[in-house]
């Protein structure tokens, strides 16, 4: 295995752990732990001791190799007096002020075990309202969330950074507009990511341009021009990327557990809508080593969806969960998340345009295979070890089933670093770009452009180097053929209608929902913005998230390299 500068940095700050004498482990010490304490689930079935050291060995190879990565808290846990493998957790938050104080102190604890948690704030009193004894008035929404903001800072994230948070409010809420402009100040809940769930109501009432109404437990409060509540959604989106958007009937219509109730909240990047106390166990295939000689090695690909199933499956079993509630949804529910990585790096390998027809359908086959194989693989190890217990309140309670979930297309932002590829399903950001991580600023260059350089443009290296350093991109550099640059566009040269084609292509075959940013330039307009929410939920989308570049003042992500680092850089030509 040979680690990126990237991929060692991070796993030597933040993954790898010392013994008792203090000597830090090797990145292959990290999988062996990981693999060891995952193939402990296997002993709660039959033949446990036998199979557990058969999948101790796979999960190994699998992990060592880098064909699939699960979420970052079972790279840091497993294996270690804490065990938590969860990367978040959806909580309750109820209109009164036990279950509020309570859910403040979940997250809290939460977050010291590494988890993230989301909330729906829907449920809670406007501002200024009476109290259900009716001697209070209430402070709102928004003044909850910096409690909670302030806590999450206080108590850091596995002990590592402040902890994440998703909270979102109905679009009928009457204080949708206080919600939407919270964040104005880039530094206000900085600790936390909003959405506005937008419903099939407000959708139609933007299509026909008519009155919408904002109302609280029945009682109608005002009317608003709906495509005037949307202009002012995409303005702040415009102004900072926040809010984002879930299409909460859509969410809804594919909740594959009605009859445990609705579902009201997403995880921190919103990829995985959740029942209150349930949490995420997520884990993404490398898509780049599912290329053999040009080609997809589809049955290593479907041995990798095997063997994911079979990884997230038994992380159910030997997870330290924190809190009854949590510990006993999880294992009745058993939903999991098994989703790809390096897309964009994958459609390079195969010289196909991330912004082509050829690269949607493409996206169509690779996730309609990888959905098809993780339901199989679930139901193989339903005869093996049974349905997951609440299968009678599903859609499922006639087939078999383990999970109720499988498929989950997660961000992937530091995982993907660790393996040295692009994240999930993200078109590259730029062929040169400098990463802010750990105080530092770091280069980093796309692997496979830098392939291609290094094979058939060797001798003009230097050149294309001193400009990639400069620009990030290749755009109008005239020694690169335009057919090279069609296969290596970036993001913000993509059309808005080209990413979310590609969105759509993976959710059509998700159980759960797709995490994408749809990344704009400088000069997109409040109305591109407006155009690609009705545009997504078209097109039968969860969620959609919007960035336009230079929005924030500080971007973990920049093209190229700054004026002040570009002579320290140019020694890499």
């Amino acid at each position: 295995m040979n680690l990126t500068p990237i991929g060692d940095i991070i796993l030597r700050e933040r993954y790898l752990q010392k013994n008792i004498q203090g000597k830090l482990e090797r990145s292959e010490d990290l999988f062996k732990r990981v693999a060891d304490a995952v193939s402990e689930g296997e002993e709660n079935y039959p033949n446990g001791i036998n199979n557990r050291e058969h999948f101790q060995e796979q999960f190994f190879m699998l992990l060592n190799n880098m064909d699939f990565l699960p979420n970052s808290p079972t790279l840091l846990n497993a294996g270690t007096s804490g065990g938590q493998l969860a990367s978040c957790f959806v909580l309750p938050l109820e209109n009164n002020t036990e279950s509020i104080f309570e859910t403040l102190k979940k997250t809290a604890v939460i977050h010291s075990i590494g988890g993230g948690t989301g909330f729906s704030l829907s449920n809670l009193y406007p501002r200024n309202s009476l109290s259900e004894n009716g001697e209070v008035f209430t402070s709102g929404p928004i003044a909850l969330l910096e409690l909670f903001n302030h806590t999450s800072t206080l108590i850091r994230q596995g002990g590592v950074r402040p902890g994440a948070n998703m909270a979102n409010i109905n679009v009928e809420h009457p204080d949708i507009l206080e919600f939407i402009r919270c964040k104005k100040n880039n530094l206000a809940l900085d600790n936390f990511n909003l959405s506005v769930a937008l419903t099939d109501e407000f959708m139609k009432a933007v299509a026909e341009n008519q009155l919408f109404s904002l109302r609280f437990n029945g009682k109608l409060h005002k009317k608003i021009l709906a495509r005037k509540l949307l202009h002012d959604i995409a303005a702040n989106a415009w102004a900072n990327g926040e809010p984002g958007i879930i299409f909460i009937d859509t969410i809804n219509r594919y909740n594959p557990i009605p009859a445990l109730g609705r579902i009201e909240a997403t995880n921190p990047c919103g990829e995985q809508p959740l029942l209150p106390y349930e949490a995420c166990n997520l884990g993404s295939i490398n898509l780049v080593n599912m290329i053999s000689e040009e080609q997809i090695n589809w049955n290593k690909l479907k041995k990798t969806v095997s063997l994911g199933v079979r990884f997230l499956d038994n992380v159910i079993d030997v997870n330290k969960l924190p809190y009854q509630e949590i510990s006993s949804r999880v294992a009745l529910n058993r939903k999991i998340g098994l989703g790809v990585m390096g897309f964009a790096n994958f459609l390079q390998l195969l010289n196909i345009p991330y912004d082509h027809l050829e690269g949607v359908k493409l996206a169509q086959k690779i996730m309609r295979f990888i959905q098809f194989e993780a339901h199989q693989s679930s139901a193989e190890l339903a005869k093996e070890r049974g349905n997951f217990p609440n299968i009678n309140k599903s859609i499922y309670k006639n087939i078999l089933r383990r999970n109720a979930t499988c498929t989950t297309i997660a961000p992937t932002g530091t995982i993907s670093s660790i393996a040295g590829i692009s994240p999930g399903i993200e078109p590259s950001f730029a062929l040169a770009f400098t990463r802010k991580i750990f105080n530092k600023e770091i280069l980093e260059l796309n692997p496979v452009f830098m392939k291609i350089i290094n094979s058939f443009l060797a001798s003009q290296r230097k050149e294309i180097l001193e400009y990639l350093i400069k620009f990030g991109n290749v755009t109008n550099l005239p020694i690169i053929s335009d057919d090279l640059k069609r296969v290596y566009i970036t993001a913000t040269e993509i059309k808005p209608e080209n990413h979310l084609g590609i969105q759509a292509a993976f959710q059509q075959y998700c159980d759960n929902a797709v995490s994408k940013t749809i990344n704009l330039p400088e000069d997109a307009t409040i109305k591109d913005i407006e155009k690609i929410i009705c545009k997504a939920y078209m097109l039968n989308l969860k969620g959609v998230t919007v960035y336009r570049i230079g929005s924030r003042k500080e971007e973990a992500l920049r093209e190229g390299c700054p004026l002040n680092k570009q002579k320290q850089f140019n020694q890499l030509c």
